[in-house]
């Protein structure tokens, strides 16, 4: 299949995409106005906060200026879901880092805005509470059991719902030649069925619930929102 074709093939099937691109670098607008235009009504995307906003965390207001512009054509045709700001491991919870939340939160506006934390010290219910003030989304994850790792907990922190399975393989997500060896996970049913009060949360409690596997390295990750789907039915 052509790579043009890709995306509206993905769209026949699943309702929502997580655009990974954007935190590498900005695309041009004509690409992202083909992507509008390759998937139908009520498809929403999911956009990647760029590594500058929260890796190198810059306290230039343009880098924030810049990646708002940039989402113009999801804003317009009304397809943008939210913006996912994953945050490293070693963003540790601290009064300084708060408040680059904070700053974050106001240079994006009124835009809904999802965050993804990987060290365990964010886990509680002051900065849950925190992150409602903000009108800031919590992103749940199922990821490796390993110390100082989040847990598999369910909470709502706006009126987005958000769940990312990043895989359990636990002996490749420090030890890897390759970053994305650590994604290299196939679920099982039992493992999926897990989330399923979980799910059932979220969904009683935001107004949107999106699920994504992150799971990719050899394309586990649709096999595991078709199996999740399933079993959610």
């Amino acid at each position: 299949m052509p790579r043009r074709e890709w995306l509206s093939y993905y769209a026949r099937e699943f309702n929502a995409l997580e655009l990974n691109v954007t935190f590498y670098a900005l695309p041009r607008l004509s690409i992202l106005e083909a992507m509008v235009a390759k998937t139908g009504d009520g498809f929403l995307f999911s956009v990647k906060a760029n590594q500058e906003m929260t890796h190198q965390r810059q306290h230039d207001s343009k880098v924030f200026t810049a990646f708002v512009h940039m989402l113009q054509p999801f804003i317009d045709s009304g397809k943008l879901g939210c913006v996912l700001a994953q945050f490293p491991y070693s963003f540790s919870f601290s009064r300084q880092n708060r408040d680059y939340l904070a700053i974050f939160r106001e240079r994006l506006g009124d835009l809904p805005v999802v965050v993804e934390f990987r060290n365990v010290q964010w886990l509680g219910g002051e900065v849950f509470e925190w992150l409602r003030s903000h009108n800031l989304g919590f992103c749940c994850v199922d990821e490796p059991q390993l110390p100082k790792l989040l847990p598999p907990v369910a909470e709502v922190t706006s009126n987005i719902g958000y769940v990312r399975f990043h895989g359990r393989n636990a002996a490749k997500w420090w030890q890897h030649e390759h970053a994305y060896e650590r994604y290299d996970y196939t679920y099982s049913v039992a493992e999926l069925r897990e989330w399923l009060p979980r799910i059932n949360k979220l969904n009683s409690l935001a107004e949107k619930t999106f699920i994504f596997a992150n799971n990719h390295w050899r394309g586990q990750a649709i096999d595991t929102i078709r199996q999740l789907r399933v079993t959610v039915d």
